[in-house]
């Protein structure tokens, strides 16, 4: 049976990344929860309107992915296997955060 974020509070004690979004993709390792193992669920923030895709170290993201809005943030499961998170900006350059969950 799978594992669903049942929302409410969020616990982050590991540190994430904030990375520059850009016309071009990018991808970054998804980071380790502070047990050191990839965590269920991540949150992803963007400064700016920008998307994002998870996958593997190769993954591309596109204006066709999930579109985080502008100063909002989504919560998205990690499927095994999943091991980066790609980004690109959607109008205008900005910033993406993503930090790891710790109490899901």
């Amino acid at each position: 049976m799978a594992q669903i974020y049942g929302g409410g509070f969020i616990t982050v004690t590991a540190a994430g990344f904030s990375a520059a979004t850009g016309a071009a993709s990018a991808s970054t390792a998804i980071p380790n929860a502070s047990d050191g193992n990839k965590p269920r669920y991540i949150r992803v923030a963007g400064r700016n309107e920008c998307y994002v895709k998870l996958g593997t170290s190769g993954v591309t993201a596109t204006t066709n992915d999930i579109l985080v809005q502008p100063a909002d943030s989504v919560i998205l499961a990690v499927p095994n296997g999943v091991t980066h998170i790609a980004y690109i900006q959607g109008t205008a350059a900005g910033q993406v955060n993503v930090v790891p969950l710790e109490n899901t």
